[in-house]
């Protein structure tokens, strides 16, 4: 790991590091906030999961989360959204290939040889934050925006172990259904939509739910809802009886405006919860 800065914030410490991916073949530039607290000993993490067309740096600089990490006293790391790089397959459209990964181990080419970033954030980046930070790593939690929202929620279904709180932000919540969702689904995974139900979190609440409690939040003025598809992972929840808080917010949009105003709940509600 090579540290690329280091900044004084709210007490702690604001790092951007760079590693050599196994996973994902190639170099992985990734953010992590260490509160205060960390000086005293290893700290909860809270892995968090960014959008379409992100990378570290956009809910490091824009959602406000480091002065409300430092109260609560819980890390928050930032990894970026897809493999990146010279030789790493790429599309035209700002929906596929780079900045665009949806969190799974792509299978078809030219995305299998690089595009692994179920196994990258469920395995291989959670050891070297442990290696590298003071962090307890038995005390993770996950959350994210929009595809981040849905790799937090579907690896969160998948390995509830170790992702002990779970929480989402506008997420894209049913991309079996959505054209946010066919397009990528079908080109990381191929034509068999069998293979596509592992990755769509209404589906996987159906079949097997979590066994804690989960914090939804969605703005009322989201332009993107059609594609988020948030009704279907409140029917899936419901008819689940799943414990859950899915709170709509009138008139916020699909912003790190909206990440911001609400973020300080996500922070708190995985604190209090690892």
């Amino acid at each position: 790991m090579q540290v690329i800065s280091e900044n004084r914030a709210f007490g702690g410490k604001q790092f951007v590091a760079k590693h050599l991916s196994d996973a994902c073949n190639c170099e992985m530039t990734f953010a992590v906030y260490l509160p205060p607290q960390a000086e005293d000993g290893p700290v909860p993490v809270l892995y968090y999961l960014s959008g379409l067309t992100c990378t570290h740096e956009n809910a490091m600089t824009k959602a406000s989360a480091q002065a409300w990490a430092a109260e609560y006293g819980i890390a928050v790391v930032f990894p970026d959204t897809s493999p990146r790089g010279e030789g790493v397959a790429n599309d035209e459209a700002y929906d596929l290939g780079q900045g665009a990964g949806f969190y799974v181990n792509a299978t078809e080419a030219p995305w299998a040889a690089h595009f692994k970033m179920w196994d990258y954030i469920a395995e291989e980046f959670p050891a070297l934050i442990d290696a590298e930070f003071p962090i307890n790593g038995t005390r993770a939690g996950i959350t994210g925006h929009s595809m981040g929202g849905h790799g937090a929620l579907t690896l969160a279904l998948t390995y509830p172990d170790q992702f002990k709180s779970l929480s989402a932000l506008a997420p894209i919540a049913n991309p079996t259904q959505s054209d946010w969702g066919k397009k990528q689904l079908a080109a990381y995974l191929g034509p068999d939509q069998g293979q596509w139900a592992a990755h769509d979190a209404s589906l996987l609440m159906a079949t097997q739910g979590y066994p804690s409690d989960i914090l939804i939040d969605q703005g009322g003025a989201d332009q993107f809802l059609e594609l988020l598809r948030p009704a279907s992972l409140a029917h899936a929840m419901t008819e689940r009886a799943q414990p859950h808080v899915m709170r709509m917010h009138e008139g916020y949009d699909h912003s790190y405006f909206f990440v911001a105003s609400v973020i300080e709940d996500h922070i708190r509600w995985h604190a209090e919860r690892l």
